[in-house]
């Protein structure tokens, strides 16, 4: 069963937060250096998962869990990826719109697709 105190959703919580306020401020934090680092990629996968959905008009909230998201699929590897997925979509549901976990899911889906990403 899934528990918002659990560390680890505590953790993407904060993380994409932090990721939400960047957008705006642009200070770095320690925690943000390693997905910063590669922002280019993560966005360039964002474009190809949303080729409808410039990045500008993406939600701000729904942009910073996908970023969050798509570091942990794609760099980090650390977990596999149908939880990230699930984390992102409870993320999406928490923090998001109403369409946000609909399309968290069908992004991180197409991208799962492009780079051949296990699910099993």
């Amino acid at each position: 069963m899934k528990v918002k105190s659990d560390p680890r959703h505590q953790r993407r919580v904060k993380i994409m937060q932090e990721l939400f306020t960047w957008d705006f401020q642009k200070d770095q934090t320690s925690d943000l250096k390693d997905i910063l680092s590669t922002l280019p990629e993560i966005d360039d996968l964002i474009k190809l998962g949303a080729p409808s959905r410039p990045i500008k008009d993406i939600n701000k909230i729904d942009l910073s869990i996908l970023r969050l998201a798509i570091y942990e699929l794609v760099k980090e590897k650390k977990t596999p990826p149908k939880v990230i997925i699930d984390e992102a979509i409870e993320l999406a549901k928490e923090f998001g719109a109403e369409s946000s976990p609909g399309f968290i899911n069908g992004v991180l889906g197409k991208i799962i697709e492009i780079k051949e990403i296990k699910t099993n």
